[in-house]
């Protein structure tokens, strides 16, 4: 079967359409941006990147919409300042997880750069922002979660971005590439957003690797069509066009819970104002727990 079968054959176009205009008219929105989506080939932060992203939130800020904001890009950060050309440490992230340690104390050291960026970014625009660190037990304990989505919401009331990351000095095995993925779909979930947007190095979920496959293509949506196009990304690895096994996951997790999402590539232009003017873009995970979660 070809991808466009995979992708569109087996939907309902009507139920594409209903999904497509759901994320146009999405009022809250959380968007996740990865790590290669901030970083340069050497692993550093990429401020170029960087001020991309936010131009792109505040597309979404202009059409009046709330929006949460995780973000990767720390231990790039890290890096950027402590190692690679400047000499202070010897850092090479691909050596795999014997460096647990080293990449969480990059992560320390980059996190405030990363927010100084990040508050610098949107001060252009006069837009507040806030920085909010979590682990997988400050959404599994109650009480903390009751805090987290509390201190949410009133940043929202306020007009603030939230940006979330992984408090990752204190996790023992949040730095796995994908934690985000998981993180930003639960973030929806407890928040009760009206959209997920995932933003990757690729502009949207492919039959196979775009980077060393001349015949993937892009598939167009994703609904009862999952197991198919579930099998399709099976056998791929973290580093497979942009760690997509975990990105399709968490926008399944959201769709089941009747909210649509999106997985869409950070360099396409304007591409959140795109996916709020109802434009196809990237890949579409149509709600399959009601059309909405309206």
């Amino acid at each position: 079967m070809t991808s466009d079968g995979v992708a569109v054959g087996e939907l309902d176009s009507d139920a594409v359409d209903r999904a497509r205009a759901a994320a146009a008219e999405a009022d809250r929105v959380v968007v996740k941006a990865g790590t290669n989506s901030l970083t340069d080939e050497e692993s550093r932060l990429d401020r170029v990147k960087l001020d991309k992203l936010v131009a792109d939130v505040m597309d979404l800020r202009r059409r009046g919409k709330e929006v949460v904001l995780v973000s990767s890009g720390a231990v790039g950060a890290g890096i950027g300042r402590l190692g690679n050309g400047e000499g202070i440490v010897d850092v090479d992230i691909d050596r795999g997880s014997d460096i647990i340690d080293e990449r969480q104390a990059l992560s320390t050291v980059g996190q405030s750069l990363l927010m100084r960026h990040y508050t610098q970014s949107f001060d252009r625009y006069e837009q507040p922002v806030a920085q909010i660190l979590v682990t997988g037990a400050d959404l599994d304990a109650p009480e903390r979660f009751d805090n987290f989505t509390k201190t949410v919401e009133t940043l929202l009331e306020w007009g603030v971005v939230p940006v979330i990351n992984e408090n990752d000095a204190v996790a023992t095995d949040e730095l796995r590439i994908g934690d985000n993925d998981m993180l930003s779909a639960s973030a929806a979930i407890a928040l009760d957003v009206d959209l997920l947007v995932t933003l990757t190095d690729v502009d949207a979920v492919y039959t196979g690797n775009p980077k060393r496959d001349p015949e993937a293509t892009a598939i167009e949506a994703v609904g009862t069509n999952y197991d198919a196009v579930r099998e399709l990304i099976g056998d791929s690895t973290a580093t497979d066009f942009g760690g997509i096994r975990t990105k399709v996951e968490g926008a399944r997790d959201v769709a089941e819970n009747g909210t649509p999402a999106v997985i869409a590539g950070s360099a396409t232009p304007d591409v959140l104002d795109r996916i709020a003017a109802g434009k196809p873009t990237g890949t579409l995970f149509v709600p399959t727990a009601g059309e909405t979660n309206e």
